[in-house]
């Protein structure tokens, strides 16, 4: 991705004072929407798909194309209760997907009856629409990218993974104050170290061992460098982590819409590519940079359990619970745990939510 210039209506990050302030948020003028993007790719008419526009990527070679990028365990359905459970003001989740059925209305049905109108399925068609020269995609960045064309969403909305669940009760202060995204993150160094060394791994196999086809590890924080790079940070960038995004429909229209080619190239390719950038980051980064100074601390807890011993994960879990900061969880990959540890964090989240294990 090339280094763009700083936008004209864009005001010098150095200048900001980044405080958090308190105010109440009127939900009733200012509505609060969620987004989340999700794909079964075990669903063979998506996995065949798949492979055909895969075409000689190696799935060992290119880990943006692996089937665990697509896999699902049911994790949609802890998702969308828990968002009903612990954020009972917000209007509208929107699920995008590939015309695909997440089977989430009898859960809703089930446990939050009066909610289930709230729920809305959206195609990657419509949010591409105008654009559909780069559908089929199989890249969760190029459709971030476009969420925000869902007709009818939010001035400011939340983006969710489907690994991202709540398990405390959230305020609509944690997310918008004075009609403006809370931003969750820290600031960060340009990862100048990690691109070198990306480079060089490329070099490398591309040139010395021939494997034309070999993609470096994707960093996501390669990613996110790339979305303050494009709007003109120099040394440092405000870095995010696998918790919910809130951000604003306005601002992110706004730039794109004088950016059109700048969109059409970082939709482009159908699988993640390093070259990329995010739109949270790029979202924080416009706020930040337009005077947005509601910033906060990241309160959430992140898992992979596929890395975790029994004993190890237990305890991970248990300091979770008892640090009532933390109010989202993020669990990795979930899909290549043993059988039992899936188990295990689906009880969990059974107990968390107040569901009879036997629903699950």
């Amino acid at each position: 991705m090339r280094t763009r210039s700083k936008v004209d209506f864009l005001n010098s990050v150095d200048n900001i004072d980044f405080l958090t302030m308190k105010t109440t948020t009127d939900i009733s003028s200012s509505p609060i929407d969620i987004v989340i993007p999700w794909v079964d790719g075990d669903d063979p008419k998506i996995a065949m798909k798949r492979e055909q526009y895969r075409g000689n990527i190696g799935q060992g070679k290119h880990s943006s194309a692996h089937p665990t990028r697509f896999a699902s365990t049911n994790e949609i359905r802890y998702c969308v209760l828990s968002i009903l459970k612990f954020a009972p003001f917000v209007r509208t989740i929107y699920i995008l997907t590939d015309e695909q059925d997440p089977y989430v209305y009898d859960e809703v049905k089930k446990h939050f009856p009066n909610r289930l109108s709230s729920i809305k399925i959206i195609s990657h068609k419509h949010i591409f629409s105008g654009y559909e020269e780069f559908l089929p995609t199989f890249n969760s960045i190029s459709i971030g990218n476009m969420a925000w064309r869902i007709d009818n969403l939010s001035e400011n909305f939340v983006y969710f993974n489907d690994d991202v669940f709540l398990i405390r009760d959230v305020v609509p202060e944690d997310w918008v104050l004075e009609g403006r995204p809370v931003l969750r993150g820290r600031w960060r160094i340009a990862p100048i170290i990690k691109i070198a060394k990306q480079r060089f791994r490329k070099f490398y196999h591309h040139q010395i061992l021939g494997e034309k086809n070999f993609q470096p590890k994707f960093s996501y924080y390669i990613v996110q460098w790339n979305a303050a790079r494009v709007l003109g940070m120099r040394f440092r960038f405000f870095f995010n982590c696998h918790t919910p995004h809130v951000m604003n429909k306005k601002r992110i229209q706004s730039f794109y819409n004088s950016n059109i080619d700048l969109l059409k190239e970082n939709i482009a390719s159908r699988f993640r590519n390093q070259s990329q950038f995010n739109i949270t980051t790029l979202s924080n980064h416009l706020e930040l940079l337009n005077g947005n100074k509601n910033t906060a601390r990241l309160n959430l807890g992140y898992l992979v359990p596929s890395m975790y011993s029994e004993r190890k994960l237990i305890a991970k879990m248990r300091r979770i619970n008892k640090d009532a900061r933390v109010k989202s969880v993020c669990i990795q990959s979930l899909d290549t745990a043993l059988p039992s540890t899936q188990q295990k964090i689906f009880s969990w989240m059974d107990n968390i939510l107040g569901l009879e294990p036997s629903d699950q």
